[in-house]
């Protein structure tokens, strides 16, 4: 791809960011040597402040949604303008100054080259980052080996908002997450065979500052959870309801067995009779979810064939 005739485009989710948004917008250099245009993209994500006028008297684009709907949506509405102004790369990075803006060229660079399909940022390359709360930086670390477990590669920050897409990276999105987007990202672009580079950061984070998306852990961690559960089942079908039907095959043969043994030594099952029902009940139950464990593969393959339709359907938009 000649990116000297494409355009770059460089995303920020924001909510209530008056105060540092303008400041932001305007330190982002107006022109990158590979791009013959750059367009700022600002989704206002229900802001209650000046959000909106701030960003606009920055110059940049403003899309903005009439209530809060959470980060995963504001990356699908820009995701979707991506994708109408046939944009070639995407940066996304926040509207706080918690990141450095001239390492925006850090991540173009990979794509251009085409060594890489999308980047993602790294901010725990060396020790936790200064003012980064201990149980942010724990929970983050977890998040961490969930997404490399699924994703089978090794992933060092998978919630950094920090990221470059290419034009091949933003047709192959396809993603359900309203709350937030980083994980499902990650796990969708490398379960379609597309690569990664992660690239160490700068972050600075801002005493007394609330997180927009991580204001409660506890909240913050069961959304997180529920978001890679459903991409565990959505990508790996078969795995995860056979793990499922084993377990409870397990729990179903502990019972079915200690009632067995106990009838055999004791001719009664007597007053273990309860444990034998509900033993060969969960032996029965793990047995139908083998069986949905195959039927969910099949659906997973339709889905990704599926997918793979909508890909062409979109890359014919950026051809005509």
């Amino acid at each position: 791809m000649d990116y000297n005739s494409y355009k770059l485009l460089i995303y920020m989710p924001a909510l209530n960011e008056a105060e540092t948004i303008y400041n932001v917008l305007k330190s982002i250099p107006a022109n990158y040597e590979h791009f013959n245009a750059v367009e700022l993209l600002v989704v206002n994500d229900g802001s209650t402040d000046d959000t909106e006028n701030k960003s606009k008297a920055a110059g940049a684009t403003v899309i903005s949604h009439n209530r809060n709907k959470g980060v995963g949506e504001a990356f699908q509405t820009a995701l979707t303008y991506a994708l109408k102004i046939k944009a070639s790369v995407m940066v996304s990075i926040d509207a706080d100054g918690q990141f450095d803006v001239n390492q925006i060229n850090d991540f173009i660079q990979p794509i251009i080259e085409n060594k890489t399909d999308f980047c993602i940022g790294n901010r725990f390359h060396g020790n936790r980052p200064e003012n980064m709360p201990k149980i942010k930086y724990w929970g983050n670390k977890q998040v961490n080996k969930i997404v490399s477990f699924i994703s089978k590669t090794k992933i060092e920050d998978a919630s950094c908002g920090f990221r470059a897409y290419s034009q091949e990276a933003l047709l192959n999105l396809n993603l359900q997450g309203s709350f937030t987007y980083t994980h499902e990202t990650i796990l969708d672009l490398l379960d379609k065979g597309l690569s990664v580079k992660q690239i160490p950061v700068r972050v600075e984070y801002f005493e007394g500052r609330v997180s927009r998306i991580a204001d409660s852990i506890i909240a913050y961690a069961f959304r997180t959870s529920i978001i890679i559960f459903r991409c565990l089942k959505d990508y790996k079908p078969l795995q995860f309801f056979l793990i499922v039907s084993g377990f409870i095959f397990g729990i179903g043969l502990l019972l079915g067995g200690f009632t067995l043994i106990h009838w055999i030594v004791n001719n009664t099952i007597s007053p273990y009779k309860s444990f034998g029902i509900i033993g060969l009940s969960l032996v029965g139950m793990s047995v139908v979810l083998a069986i949905f464990a195959f039927m969910a593969d099949s659906l997973g393959r339709m889905r990704k064939n599926q997918e793979r339709i909508l890909y062409y359907l979109k890359k014919s938009y950026f051809e005509n």
